[in-house]
Formats: C-alpha cells, structure tokens, sequence
C-alpha cells in the first residue's frame, strides 16, 4: 500500500455513506505519511486515504447538516491536509430550476444559504450577517467539471438522459419541499439546486483563502 503526503492534497467531500461509495470503487488505498494510517475518525467524519491514478486524494464522509460538514472540512484541513489544493462538494440535491430530474448533474457558480434571512438588518436573502452575500466556485476546477461531458449546456444529454447545468446552488437546514419551494425559487431564481453542506463548506474555504 503507497504511503503519501497529504498536506496540499483535494479534498472530495460527501454527506453519506451512500455518496462515498463511487469515489471508494474508483480510488485505491493509500496511508496518510503523518500518521501511518488509511482511515481516521474525526468526531463523526470518517477521513479515507486514496489515490487517483497516481496522485493523492482524500475522501471526507461527514455525516448530513452544514455542521457537521464545515466541521469535518476544518478539522481535515487542520490535521491533515494543510493547504489543500482543491475542495469538492459532492453528492445529491433537490432540483429547483425548472426541467431538472433526477440524475442530472448541478456545477456550481455560486453558492448561498436558503434559509439565511436578515434583509431586516440589510443583508441580502441568503447571507448570514458579516459574511459574504455568494460564495464563489473555482473558476478552473467549475471548468474542467464542465470540460469532463462531452457538452456544456442543459440542451444535450451527458449520459443516458442525465443532463448538466451550471448556476447558483444553495444550502440551508431544511429541506426544500413543495410546501416552501415556491418561496425558495422567487427569492432565488437562478438557483439550480439545493443540499445541506455545499455553502458551509465553501464559507470554510473563504476562510482558509
């Protein structure tokens, strides 16, 4: 088994075990050089040492909710992966733009909180006070994950019928349901998709940066 350094290496982080699953069959374990070993449990994230054809990754199971999320990212990065190249959110979400079904796959532009509600102090809707209204992706890595399909638009099938789109993608800790969706699309309406992690974990990054 290859021992590697972790210290700037990716970071692909999902909620469930379920989620996991595919980057586990497509990695090979490694053990992390600082301590000797493929698999830490940090509080309720569990932490797995891999390597992507050649190349160091770290896989972060957090378990669901924004806390435990940022959570697991802040204590990976403290401990493990110091200065990481690259952060990815992964897994599912709730469609809010019109035509998505289930399968498709949401690239994300920016990001901001659904329920972040404080226009009575000024803020805008979706930002949490003293923090940035968006958070924004990566230009070269939203790139190269659009670049990864054969197409860039919604108009062509990536696979099967599953299809791509690039936007705003929000997340908050309550699930989007057709109870509050319509409240959820006037007051974002370029919003494509929905989850409980991908905003926390890129405010963890803004403060990294």
């Amino acid at each position: 088994m290859k021992t590697c350094n972790f210290n700037t290496a990716p970071i692909i982080q999902v909620a469930m075990d379920e989620e996991l699953a595919p980057f586990l069959a497509a990695t090979e374990p490694a053990k992390i050089d600082q301590v000797g070993m493929e698999q830490l449990q940090l509080g309720h994230a569990a932490v797995y040492a891999r390597v992507l054809d050649g190349y160091p990754v770290l896989l972060v199971r957090s378990k669901i909710g924004g806390t435990n999320a940022a959570a697991a990212l802040t204590s990976v990065i403290s401990l493990v992966s110091k200065q990481p190249r690259l952060v990815v959110s992964a897994g599912t979400a709730g469609g809010l733009k019109s035509g998505i079904a289930v399968g498709d796959v949401c690239v994300s532009t920016t990001l901001a909180y659904t329920d972040a509600d404080a226009t009575a102090f000024g803020y805008v809707r979706g930002q949490l006070p003293g923090m940035p209204a968006t958070y924004s992706s990566d230009d070269v890595a939203r790139d190269m994950a659009l670049a990864a399909s054969p197409t860039l638009n919604a108009a062509t099938p990536t696979s099967a019928n599953a299809k791509i789109y690039s936007g705003q993608m929000l997340a908050g800790n309550s699930f989007v349901t057709a109870a509050n969706v319509g409240d959820t699309r006037t007051a974002f309406p370029e919003a494509i998709s929905t989850d409980m992690e991908s905003t926390p974990l890129a405010q963890v990054c803004e403060a990294y940066s």
